[in-house]
């Protein structure tokens, strides 16, 4: 019994040895993470800014920035828009667009699944500001679709006048569709044959075996998927601003765009940074939200 003896030294060593394995881990999201959330919810707090008296002293304003953002009507709009938005290209676009591939490129030769998947592929390796000035060229006054409809007949449509909020959600289905593609190609490919066969044996139809075993034996992926897609979307910046700035007027501004404008155009970074910690505050809920449905 002596020889099993570990001594009380060792015994703390070896259970605290993982420590410093996850040590660079810890520093990092401390570093990159946790210290600039901090910062961004002191900030909030403050009148920082860059130019004017407040950038040359920095005070405590308590909630007046939080009581200003609840008041402002811009807000308000703001969230509707990313709302709208997020809904659009996310949970129809990019959600629903990326299973139909996916599910339609199920059981067909290498050949079609190659040319498909490269063309679907090709919006979402594309870096955001080019695939912004693609979808602007293609939506511009004089741009691809106006001469495609004017070739029929058609008189030409101002897309980013007067449907903005659609030119931009369809912008981003075009470039973010391939991720959902993929992820539900993959789970897809690990639904058995042998449970659809079996179905269509019993007399099932296509669309009883895509709702009662396909989608259930996915669900997971689903809602995974639903999750990083949601988070991805509601920190778009670069495709709206290259595309309508925002406007005209308010009509594509959402919170990140909005954000951007009160730090930067307007300089003032203590109520910019109010609006991003109410962006962090939503995709917190949303992703709760996701995580209990996983558990369910």
């Amino acid at each position: 019994m002596g020889g099993l003896t570990v001594s009380s030294p060792q015994l703390k060593r070896k259970n605290f040895t993982w420590l410093y394995f996850l040590l660079p881990s810890i520093a990092i999201m401390l570093v990159f993470f946790i210290y600039p959330i901090l910062l961004t919810f002191f900030y909030s707090f403050t009148n920082l800014a860059l130019t004017g008296e407040a950038a040359k002293e920095l005070k405590f304003v308590g909630l007046s920035n939080y009581t200003h953002m609840f008041q402002d009507p811009t807000v308000r709009v703001s969230i509707w828009n990313t709302l709208v938005f997020l809904i659009g290209s996310a949970v129809i676009g990019q959600q629903v667009l990326g299973f139909l591939i996916a599910l339609l490129m199920k059981h067909k030769k290498k050949v079609f699944r190659r040319v498909i998947g490269t063309v679907v592929l090709a919006g979402w390796v594309t870096p955001e500001i080019v695939c912004a000035l693609c979808l602007y060229s293609f939506f511009g006054d004089d741009g691809t679709l106006n001469a495609i409809i004017t070739f029929f007949g058609v008189s030409p449509i101002t897309w980013l006048y007067t449907v903005p909020m659609l030119t931009v959600i369809l912008a981003n289905i075009w470039h973010g569709t391939a991720f959902s593609m993929l992820v539900f190609q993959a789970a897809l490919d690990d639904v058995p044959n042998e449970i659809e066969e079996a179905a269509v044996v019993d007399g099932a139809s296509r669309l009883q075996i895509l709702f009662r075993i396909t989608i259930p034996y996915i669900k997971d992926t689903i809602t995974t998927n639903m999750m990083l897609v949601t988070l991805q979307t509601l920190g778009v910046f670069g495709l709206i601003y290259a595309m309508t700035g925002g406007g005209p007027g308010t009509a594509t501004t959402t919170l990140p765009i909005f954000m951007y404008n009160q730090a930067f155009v307007n300089y003032q970074l203590g109520y910019g940074t109010a609006i991003s910690l109410l962006l962090l505050l939503i995709g917190i809920v949303l992703s709760l939200f996701y995580i209990r449905s996983l558990k369910e």
